[in-house]
């Protein structure tokens, strides 16, 4: 029997929201070490990224002992 249940996302990305997870994804990105490879402005300027989903990923990367690129 099929699960009803969309499949879990790869990564330690946290959730952010479909739009901002497909964004993301589409850019290869699916860890905090991939999200502290962009700047803040760049992440803004994905489709479907907002500063919602820019303010969970900032906290998400304190909490790793990591930051956006400069």
């Amino acid at each position: 029997m099929a699960s009803t249940h969309p499949p879990s996302p790869a990564g330690d990305l946290p959730s952010i929201g479909r739009p901002a997870a497909r964004a993301l994804r589409e850019q290869g990105v699916s860890t905090l070490e991939h999200v502290a490879q962009w700047r803040e402005a760049d992440l803004l300027a994905l489709h479907g990224v907002g500063p919602k989903a820019v303010a969970i990923l900032r906290a998400a990367l304190a909490s790793a002992g990591l930051g956006f690129r400069p």
